[in-house]
């Protein structure tokens, strides 16, 4: 049904809009602006390929929420779901991806700071996620105060981790490559839990091969405002700002939550989400 909403989405979206709204500046502004095979514009769209439940490849079929939002967004801009490319983006390479314009777009848990918008402008926010914990279904930690003296993991340089060492100094922090071995090793009794945004969290508790092992427990310790990344002067702000309000209001939001998260005992915070994108500067 998706499939078919997208490709209606798409073809009245050309017809109405023909991406004026860029100024027919996209190939100036993207180099998107060659037709893919069939005709029609396409996008190239960076995305974490290792985050299950956001992005996540799957042998070449692409899952997640992040995924989901930024193929609701595609349609909305006129693009449809086969003429998008989609392009890892790891988090030490979204800015040089955005600035070389490798990709046209990325939606890859890409938090909005201050800094970032020194070299990239964003659209957003399209979700407010928080530093969370992830522990065994049968723990007792509540929180990181509950974290005096236990084996914390998360990943090595990452902002979570940083986190920890500037506020909690009491915690024994484990840090491994990725999230995924924090997991293995909290299944196997060396780990206590693990911290990172609560919702990449519940996509590693939502994995079929975790289901009814771990819960996030709940009491976020930071707000980090999803974004999508766009090259510094795009002119596509207004109308991705415009595709996500569309996409809460007409319930397509929260379902691809609800999807991607499924089994993992997790709840968004509902004071901060669904968010209201920020004007455009």
């Amino acid at each position: 049904m998706q499939k078919t909403r997208y490709a209606a989405a798409a073809v009245a979206a050309v017809a109405a809009l023909t991406l004026s709204a860029c100024g027919g500046g996209d190939s100036a502004e993207s180099g998107s602006g060659s037709s893919a095979e069939g005709g029609g514009e396409s996008l190239r769209i960076g995305i974490k390929f290792d985050q299950p439940g956001l992005g996540y490849d799957e042998g070449g079929s692409y899952s997640g929420f992040d995924v989901d939002v930024a193929k609701y967004v595609a349609g909305e801009l006129g693009v449809s779901e086969e003429n998008i490319e989609w392009v890892e983006a790891p988090s030490a390479n979204r800015e040089n991806l955005l600035s070389n314009e490798q990709v046209d777009m990325i939606f890859a848990t890409y938090s909005i700071t201050d800094t970032r918008k020194e070299t990239v402008d964003f659209a957003g926010p399209y979700f407010v996620a928080g530093q969370d914990l992830l522990v065994p279904t049968d723990s007792d930690i509540a929180g990181p105060e509950d974290l005096e003296g236990k084996n914390l993991c998360s990943v090595t340089g990452s902002t979570s981790a940083q986190k920890i060492k500037d506020q909690y100094p009491g915690v024994q922090l484990v840090e491994q490559p990725g999230y995924a071995e924090c997991v293995t090793a909290m299944g196997g009794g060396q780990i206590d839990a693990v911290t990172t945004d609560d919702i990449i969290l519940a996509g590693l508790a939502a994995q079929e091969a975790n289901a009814g092992k771990f819960k996030v427990v709940g009491n976020t310790f930071s707000e980090e405002n999803y974004g999508v990344g766009l090259p510094k002067g795009s002119e596509r702000c207004e109308d991705i700002n415009a595709a996500i309000t569309k996409m809460i209001d007409d319930g397509d939001w929260e379902e691809a939550i609800t999807r991607n998260t499924e089994g993992a005992d997790y709840t968004f915070n509902a004071e901060l989400n669904p968010p209201t994108p920020a004007p455009c500067a």
